[in-house]
């Protein structure tokens, strides 16, 4: 079965935020990556609280983004990381967190990833998205490549739909990223279960 995370962004939303993430979390994505990156700390720690809250209501695992020190004090045992963040990530502040996961562009960003302790890394982006105007996907055999790169799963990222859902797991990844999709679908379980056909 195909493997599911949600990342938020909340400029893609269309109504009420919060909502939309009580929505998605009924849906039981496999996780939720909480990226609101472009927020000052403060306003971030608040926001993660609150998205947090929601997720453990629905037994959803979540998942903090850019600020590590924020998700542990928050008590989020799980961390996704842009790779240049993890790299300068010390080795005692990444034993705190019992998911790790790096977004990487190539093969050997991936590797990277790895050596530094990421558990997941995700990839992309794979193909034509709305969120990278004007950029070629990185393709199919970009995301085969990263998958026999790598021995921890990797999540295939941008342009992620039902329809080319089948496609990404053949090339060996364990599941895909979700963004515009789950933010602005009006049913995100009925879309959770197109994915996971």
């Amino acid at each position: 079965m195909c493997k599911i995370l949600c990342v938020t962004n909340r400029h893609l939303c269309r109504g009420d935020y919060f909502r939309q993430i009580e929505r998605i979390a009924q849906a039981h994505p496999d996780g939720i990556i909480v990226r609101e990156k472009d927020l000052p700390e403060a306003a971030y720690a608040v926001l993660l609280s609150r998205v947090a809250e929601i997720c453990q209501k629905h037994s959803v695992p979540v998942v903090a983004h850019t600020f590590p020190h924020i998700a542990a004090k928050t008590g989020v045992d799980a961390l996704h990381l842009p790779l240049g963040v993890l790299r300068e990530l010390d080795a005692e502040a990444r034993q705190q967190f019992r998911l790790l996961g790096a977004s990487c562009h190539s093969a050997a960003d991936a590797q990277e990833a790895v050596r530094l302790g990421a558990n997941y890394v995700t990839a992309g982006h794979i193909f034509e998205t709305d969120c990278k105007k004007g950029l070629p996907g990185r393709g199919l055999d970009f995301l085969r490549e990263v998958c026999a790169t790598v021995s921890v799963p990797v999540y295939a990222i941008g342009g992620i739909s039902p329809e080319n859902t089948p496609d990404v797991l053949k090339a060996g990844a364990a599941g895909v990223c979700i963004m515009s999709g789950f933010m602005q679908s009006e049913d995100p379980s009925a879309l959770a279960a197109a994915f996971r056909k």
